[in-house]
């Protein structure tokens, strides 16, 4: 199964962080299962921690060798991508999220996360 991770699971699993739930862990972890990161949330991360959001502290460039490291692979964000997001319910107003949302239904992804509006989406988004 393809998986992508919003940006909150993404820095939880790369700092192997208690926050990240256990039934996400195991996803992460099974080998039949391919994981994704979206440049959007590097992107996301780096605005955020540039305007010095408390739970955005984080050195991108670690963020990038660290997920380098566990094996995930980078999914750019592709003008498909982008034109998804105008086909979606206004749910959520955070663009981050959205774009996440569409990439997920672009690439028959799972999107996991722990921000519990965006399962009102699809049933590809999963919610922990």
């Amino acid at each position: 199964m393809r998986l992508l991770l919003d940006t909150h699971l993404l820095l939880w699993s790369v700092a192997s962080s208690r926050k990240l739930p256990s039934d996400a862990r195991a996803l992460l972890i099974d080998p039949r299962n391919t994981v994704l990161f979206s440049a959007a949330s590097i992107w996301e991360v780096a605005i955020k921690s540039t305007l010095g959001r408390p739970d955005f502290r984080v050195d991108v460039a670690r963020l990038l060798e660290a997920a380098a490291d566990t094996g995930f692979i980078e999914l750019p964000v592709t003008s498909a991508h982008a034109a998804r997001v105008t086909t979606l319910p206004d749910l959520h107003k955070d663009p981050f999220d959205r774009l996440l949302v569409a990439q997920a239904l672009v690439e028959s992804a799972l999107l996991l996360t722990n921000d519990a509006p965006l399962g009102q989406y699809s049933k590809q988004v999963r919610v922990f």
